[in-house]
């Protein structure tokens, strides 16, 4: 049973679009990216699954029933972009009241806090205020406060920010873990590299609508033109137009080529080597979430436009 099902969701916003009959499933275990650019929608769709807005139309059910904000609340953690601390308290006073607020006892919520301030290095900041952390360590007290309940259902928008390399392998490596021991983690950034490395599916929606929706190496397949690298000692001098192939990069030991269409890969490799080519590596290129991003989201044309890969 999936932990959370979208069903024709819209919101609107006097005459503005927020969202139009967006649909998606998302399973137990996974880590879902929600992607899109500034002002698609992405936000909007967070709030009403957090029950910050209600949809005027459409249902959410949540762990197998209608969602019910006031008592499902508990079972989800959310990391705004725009974070939520109070400045003013005291960090460790700060976990354990929201903690509390999130059904954990105190006995239990200090057992918690402690676990997760020194799995992080931040026990000596106990006694810190939250406006004397940097970005960076803002970051981290703002990912344990959403985690520390152990929710079913975790929501990070941009989680990273601000982050150096090492605190962000940090982060990065207990979404992994989350997702091992059962929770559900929903992923919205802006960086497709993180997409790629972190997700198992994605949705991307753009003007409020829902333009893709897949799993990772599915909307790669489905995007992807057939094009090679082909790494070779020497480029031969015999290529003619009766290739099963064309040319669409010719460097130094180095050819990019695009199959034409009733070949197949063995074909090209078949075709080089009778031309005497001394082959050192042969690759399928396949695009980037990113460049499948701006392709969709621009509206330049595709190979093959679709809606949902995984239908």
């Amino acid at each position: 049973m999936p932990i959370l099902e979208l069903h024709h969701l819209r919101k609107y916003f006097a005459t503005q679009k927020a969202v139009e009959d967006i649909s998606l499933t998302i399973e137990r275990g996974q880590i879902f990216g929600l992607l899109g650019p500034n002002g698609a929608g992405k936000t909007t769709l967070i709030r009403m699954i957090t029950g910050i807005f209600y949809p005027d139309q459409g249902e959410i059910i949540f762990d197998g029933k209608r969602f019910d904000p006031l008592n499902d609340i508990a079972d989800i953690g959310y990391m705004p972009e725009e974070r939520g601390l109070y400045k003013k308290m005291k960090i460790g006073e700060q976990t354990l009241y929201l903690a509390q607020l999130k059904g954990l006892k105190k006995a239990d919520a200090m057992k918690k806090i402690k676990e997760w301030f020194i799995k992080f290095d931040m026990y000596s900041w106990w006694n810190k205020k939250v406006e004397d952390l940097s970005k960076g360590m803002s970051q981290k007290l703002q990912f344990v406060t959403t985690v520390l309940h152990e929710p079913k259902l975790i929501i990070l928008d941009e989680p990273f920010s601000g982050l150096d390399p090492v605190n962000t392998n940090l982060i990065k490596d207990e979404i992994y873990n989350l997702a091992q021991k059962g929770a559900t983690i929903i992923f919205s950034t802006h960086r497709m590299e993180q997409v790629e490395e972190i997700c198992d599916h994605i949705v991307l929606v753009n003007k409020g609508e829902k333009i893709l929706d897949g799993t990772v190496n599915q909307v790669k397949q489905d995007f992807k033109e057939n094009l090679f690298s082909v790494g070779v000692e020497r480029i031969p001098a015999g290529l003619n137009s009766n290739m099963p192939f064309e040319v669409v990069s010719n460097k130094e030991q180095s050819l990019v080529v695009r199959i034409k269409d009733g070949n197949r890969p063995n074909d090209v490799l078949q075709y080089l080597l009778q031309q005497g080519a001394a082959i050192r590596s042969f690759n399928e290129m396949l695009p980037s979430l990113n460049d499948i991003f701006i392709r969709l989201v621009e509206g330049t044309p595709t190979s093959r436009q679709f809606q949902n890969v995984n239908a």
